[in-house]
């Protein structure tokens, strides 16, 4: 076991946040935490990583246990290189190799058999143990697998210092995943990573060794991820194996199951209260009434099952039908900070379609969105009878010195203040709520608030820009509910996997500042582009060998040229037979400088040492050889 918690409790001021907690993470564990926001997921990860204490309770953690956090907003700060900070991580694995290497020279220096020799001997064999059980041989590999899957293949010298926030909390994590620490706790891990930055990290999480705590409104991640899922709600943990799809059947059952038998107990307590009313006056039935109440007083009484807490309600409804063709776009270019995202885009988007917009961290996926609704761009022709609706992922048209109902009330003034109230109720947000000043609201909040404006407009044509950013799954779920039932236009940008598969009929691509429009969803394009992935680095791979095989038979090469080639071939084959040699001769050697039985024999310690170090002399030289040989 890593983490114990034995009934923790914990609030702020008079304000219980989690109560009578118990549960256990286990070593290699996929543990995700879900619950509405405000609930007390990250109060809980800081109550296991220690910035927070329980009030009551407590949290027993493994000895000496490795903790990595990787925060929402927590970013890596440093003046340090990209790959300079990720080499950091591995700072004492190259202390080490360094040390080995100086001890090589010192034992072949030393007399044998004195005390000098035997220090060295021994920590030479500790050094060795250590970088093996690190795997330190293979640090550059693991650094670029990580930096290149994350993102990063081409920002390796760049200063962390000149980089964004959401790089840096990408960086963060691809720290943790590189310092491997026994449990993983991840706060909103897919936040600022694009598709396939995503399907990578969830490659590589499923083979990692350490137990991983995550936090996650990303259903798609949890799903593919987890294997137990924890709920906190109503300030108590309910743990459910298996994944999030998995989760919602359970609950369902655990819920209609406990209804039963709270419902059966209730039945039998009526039944013994009746029993022992009608007889516990009477002399012949008293003593079997008597037995009855010892045994209501006896019963462990069940809770009532409290209902699933009730999620928002939105409803997108339209007052009257575009024409057939609701957008047009031909010859649109955009640039945004002197970068051309793309050029010549043509696509066409029909009445009643639903379309996702997806592609790469700045390929201009919002760029695109605002292009399109600002409607002043020639290239861009709206189809008549369109009321288009537009949502802003950063909510800008919100005035924050406003408060909530006001801002529904200015924007539509046909309402009346029960409809308005009971628009922002629907939303889940409360008569304490509409009172608020807007710049009091969390994201979440102030999501809703612009969702219900959005509703009032009773737009046919939808335009939505990471609409599902800050809301949590009771809502992200209300939200696809009631976009899947909207019967107009519908075009979005979203990292939402899930919302997409969900929701899209179509999808608009922006790669390689190209724009394409796929007739089909997402499921079917997520897989013809891994297919064409593959196809492509295939014949990429076969185009370079006959590239290669094309430049050798063309033009004419004198007889001298050719004998010059025949000796280069014939050399460098020799000298790839030497460093594979030597490299065989090297492990070879290591293996038994580590037996115990060399370790012991002083002399025959320090003649492998000696040895060692020639074969490093002669490697390096034959490596040296072979690239003069490559030109």
């Amino acid at each position: 076991m890593l983490i114990t918690t034995e009934n923790v409790r914990f609030g702020y001021d008079d304000k219980i946040i989690l109560d009578n907690i118990s549960f256990v993470i286990s070593e290699k564990e996929r543990v995700g935490l879900i619950g509405a926001n405000g609930e007390g997921k990250t109060t809980l990860i800081k109550l296991f990583t220690g910035a927070l204490s329980p009030d009551e309770g407590k949290i027993y953690k493994k000895s000496g246990l490795k903790i990595g956090v990787l925060e929402q907003n927590g970013g890596l700060e440093s003046d340090k290189t990209v790959y300079e900070e990720m080499q950091s991580v591995f700072a004492g694995v190259f202390r080490a190799m360094q040390s080995l290497r100086d001890i090589e020279k010192s034992l072949a220096s030393v007399p044998y058999g004195g005390t000098e020799f035997k220090e060295l001997s021994s920590r030479y064999e500790q050094l060795e143990r250590s970088i093996a059980a690190a795997d330190g041989y293979n640090t550059d590999v693991k650094i670029k697998t990580v930096l290149n899957g994350m993102g990063f293949s081409q920002m390796y010298g760049q200063k962390i210092s000149t980089m964004s926030g959401g790089e840096k909390t990408r960086l963060k994590l691809c720290r943790l995943l590189l310092e491997e620490p026994e449990i993983l706790f991840l706060d909103e891990p897919t936040n600022h990573l694009d598709v396939t930055t995503l399907f990578w990290l969830e490659e590589y999480l499923k083979d990692y060794r350490g137990a991983i705590f995550t936090v996650s409104h990303d259903r798609y991640f949890l799903d593919s991820i987890v294997t137990k899922i924890l709920e906190l709600e109503n300030c108590r943990v309910t743990a459910f194996r298996g994944n999030y799809s998995k989760y919602k059947v359970l609950k369902a059952e655990k819920y209609e199951h406990d209804c039963r038998e709270y419902e059966k107990q209730q039945e039998e307590i009526a039944a013994l209260k009746d029993y022992v009313a009608r007889n516990i006056v009477r002399a012949t039935t008293a003593k079997s009434a008597q037995s009855r109440v010892k045994k209501l007083e006896a019963m462990e009484l069940l809770e009532k099952p409290l209902p699933p807490p009730r999620p928002p309600v939105f409803s997108f409804e339209t007052t009257q039908k575009s024409e057939e063709r609701a957008l047009s776009v031909s010859g649109l270019s955009l640039s945004a900070g002197g970068k051309q995202l793309f050029s010549d885009a043509e696509f066409e988007v029909r009445r009643c379609e639903k379309i996702a917009v997806v592609g790469e961290n700045g390929t201009g996926k919002s760029t695109l969105i605002r292009e399109l609704v600002r409607g002043r761009n020639t290239a861009v022709r709206w189809g008549r009878f369109n009321k288009i609706g537009y949502y802003d992922q950063e909510n800008a048209d919100l005035d924050p010195e406003e408060t909530v109902l006001g801002t529904l009330w200015h924007k539509h003034t046909e309402l009346s203040q029960t409809q308005a109230r009971a628009l922002l109720a629907r939303a889940k947000l409360s008569d304490e709520d509409v009172d608020k000043q807007v710049k009091s609201l969390s994201g979440g909040e102030r999501a809703k608030l612009a969702l219900v404006l959005l509703e009032a407009e009773q737009a046919n044509f939808l335009v939505l820009d990471e609409p599902t950013n800050h809301l949590d799954l009771l809502a992200r779920e209300a939200l696809e509910e009631a976009l899947k039932k909207f019967e107009g236009t519908l075009l979005f940008v979203s990292h939402d996997r899930y919302f997409i598969e969900r929701l899209a009929d179509k999808i608009l691509e922006i790669d390689g500042g190209k724009i394409t429009l796929h007739a089909c969803g997402y499921a079917e394009y997520t897989a013809a582009r891994k297919a064409a992935q593959e196809s492509a680095e295939t014949a990429a791979k076969a185009a370079k060998v006959e590239e290669k095989t094309a430049a050798k038979e063309s033009g004419y090469r004198s007889k001298a040229e050719r004998a010059e080639e025949a000796k280069k071939k014939l050399k460098r084959k020799e000298t790839e037979e030497k460093i594979t040699a030597l490299e065989q001769e090297i492990d070879s050697l290591n293996e038994e400088i580590a037996r115990p039985e060399v370790a012991a024999d002083y002399k025959m310690l320090g003649e492998k040492c000696a040895r060692l170090e020639q074969l490093h002399t002669q490697l390096d030289e034959a490596y040296a050889l072979y690239e003069t040989l490559l030109d």
